[in-house]
């Protein structure tokens, strides 16, 4: 199996991809290494990486909340109901997260950043298009993950295996420093990930290494070991998209 893993950015600078390859050693017991890493990745790149891959997990939202088009054209209409709908705060709150943003929270206490309030409607413009490039080459892929696709978030997933993924984003001492404790962790809880000598870049790039752990939380998706959505969160899942968490840990993904 073969696992990608993309941190998007807004374009092609500070996109990071992470392919990792898993199999059996002589003796039977799962194995994993770090097969491709790369910075700076355009959207072709993507597109074939992802054609060569079993599962892709992207750290970008793969779609926007079900309540915000009416409200959208019910403003451009001047069609007064739908927009009222969201008067007050609460209301706002249902146009700025979804439903798996509101999943998220409850079960990891990680606020997602607002794909459509926030800075990330950048990243995930472009990641609508990737994915209808995707689509015309390999068929449309599922928002809820159940393709090859799936929208990941390493800050919850290093949260879930116990790793303290705080602080570490960002170019100053302080924050290179607690990269390089975070990779050293992850080593530590993965001795069965074969890093293939990328581990000064990894402690050198924040964006490099989320997308190792994307890569890593692709391979949970692909094994099942991920919390799905129930039927009350199911139809918003397939529209909004849905933020796969992992439901083992680290030693149970080469399995």
């Amino acid at each position: 199996m073969r696992t990608l893993g993309v941190d998007l950015a807004a374009a092609s600078k500070k996109t990071a991809a992470a392919v990792i390859e898993w199999y059996l050693d002589s003796q039977g017991k799962g194995r994993a290494t770090l097969a491709h890493l790369a910075l700076d990745v355009d959207d072709e790149a993507i597109v074939d990486l992802f054609g060569t891959s079993d599962m892709t997990g992207v750290d970008c939202p793969v779609g926007w909340p079900d309540a915000l088009i009416p409200f959208l054209t019910g403003h451009l209409d001047n069609v007064a109901a739908p927009v009222l709908e969201h008067d007050g705060i609460a209301g706002r709150r249902l146009l700025a997260y979804r439903d798996t943003d509101r999943f998220c929270t409850a079960q990891t206490g990680l606020i997602p950043l607002s794909v459509s309030a926030d800075r990330l409607a950048h990243p995930a413009m472009r990641c609508a298009v990737i994915q209808a490039k995707i689509a015309a080459l390999h068929g449309p892929q599922s928002r809820d993950g159940s393709g090859r696709l799936a929208e990941v978030y390493p800050a919850a997933s290093l949260k879930i295996w116990g790793l303290n993924g705080r602080g570490y984003k960002g170019r100053g001492s302080t924050e290179t420093e607690r990269l390089g404790v975070l990779l050293e962790a992850l080593r530590e809880q993965a001795p069965w990930l074969d890093l293939a000598g990328h581990e000064a870049q990894l402690a050198a790039s924040d964006d490099l290494f989320d997308a190792v752990v994307a890569s890593l939380t692709a391979r949970a998706v692909a094994r099942r070991r991920t919390l799905l959505p129930d039927e009350a969160h199911a139809r918003a899942a397939r529209s909004e998209g849905w933020i796969h968490l992992p439901s083992c840990g680290l030693s149970g993904l080469p399995d």
